[in-house]
């Protein structure tokens, strides 16, 4: 399947420009100069209020370095952070939308963000300095409703070591972890809890079309262990030997690598698929001053440095931006034509198929 340089820029436009024609379930335009008039100005801006709470499906051992520079500008803003895997995010806050919690979405996928903002839940506002974000990886209102940091894309972890034993290859592509010696070997994030899981399934739907890939994954079930609920921990798994092949994504398996483990990251020759961590400020009756500063800082230079450590592909373009050590030379051209918009729109039927035909080999959720 050829793949194509500028697919995330023409995934992500069509993603924001299908979105931004409409209106929201208040009435409230979404395009032109209208779409200025956001709810912001039926909400109560508290100055006051030095408490947020912040939902993020980021990584435990990213969060902290983020968070250095803000600390430094902001000491007296208590931040209180609720984590979870990007299902698990995404569902918390739909249970919670007649009496939201959060006042900030951080780095959480821009698929789970669409679905939020199709409930009305998300609240437009342009952050500081929003211009420097690529316009690919912004909500196309003109107050936006979602900004981008970053891209994450489908990875195969391998532990050598425990494959060198059974006198196994290393798979390098999707076709490869149907061979039967695999059999029993691989773990895969659960896509209903897992962010990873989500765009490695829409993925492989929409590089192979629908038909196709239900076919591929009812024999990639057939190898599978065991479906995990976190997009982390099949990297986690290949990293020990538990379970020494593990589909997870880019970053997990390079920090497993660098911290000893004897894996492989690969990613796969058919391409990868690929969402973006995104922010948004929650709609609530009263907007606190603290969570737009916030998302202002989200998008600071500081932090995007901080970004860039653990990933390729950032919101802001600079010839500043490395390429992280174990990504491939030219990251762009590893994902495949993914739509965004069209991931959201059929999200909950995706989920609802996969559940049905694979869950009952999840683990047991904790």
């Amino acid at each position: 399947m050829k793949k194509l340089i500028p697919v995330i820029a023409a995934s992500l436009m069509t993603f924001s420009i299908l979105t931004a024609c409409g209106k929201s379930d208040t009435g409230v335009q979404q395009s032109g100069s209208a779409g200025k008039a956001s709810a912001t100005a039926e909400s109560n801006i508290d100055t006051k209020s030095k408490d947020l709470t912040i939902y993020t499906a980021l990584e435990d051992d990213q969060i902290k370095a983020y968070l250095d520079s803000y600390k430094k500008k902001y000491p007296d803003v208590k931040l209180n952070i609720v984590r979870d895997s990007t299902g698990v995010i995404t569902a918390r806050l739909l249970a919670e939308k007649d009496n939201p919690q959060a006042d900030v979405v951080w780095g959480t996928a821009a698929t789970s963000l669409l679905v939020l903002d199709q409930n009305s839940m998300l609240e437009g506002y342009a952050p500081k300095g929003v211009e420097r974000i690529q316009p690919e990886f912004k909500d196309k209102n003109s107050t936006p409703h979602w900004v981008g940091i970053d891209a994450w894309e489908t990875a195969i972890v391998v532990n050598k070591k425990e494959l060198e034993k059974k006198n196994l290859a290393i798979p390098k592509s999707y076709a490869d972890l149907l061979k039967p010696e695999y059999k029993g070997m691989i773990t895969m994030p659960n896509p209903s809890s897992s962010g990873t899981g989500f765009l490695t399934v829409n993925g492989l739907i929409q590089l192979m079309g629908k038909d196709k890939a239900w076919d591929y994954m009812n024999k990639l079930n057939d190898n599978v262990a065991m479906y995990v609920h976190s997009g982390s921990k099949p990297a986690k798994l290949a990293g020990t030997g538990e379970y020494p092949i593990g589909i997870s994504f880019g970053y997990r398996g390079i920090q497993e690598k660098k911290n000893g483990s004897p894996v492989e990251v690969v990613f796969p020759q058919e391409g990868s698929g690929w969402d973006v961590e995104a922010n948004a400020l929650m709609k609530k009756k009263t907007i606190k001053q603290a969570a737009k500063d916030f998302l202002d800082w989200a998008i600071t230079d500081d932090v995007m440095k901080e970004y860039n450590k653990n990933y390729a592909i950032l919101a802001v373009k600079s010839d500043s931006n490395a390429i992280p050590e174990g990504y491939e030379k030219d990251p762009l051209k590893q994902l495949i034509k993914v739509d965004l918009n069209d991931a959201a729109k059929n999200r909950d039927g995706i989920l609802a198929e996969w559940d049905k035909r694979y869950n009952v080999k999840s683990e047991p959720k904790s």
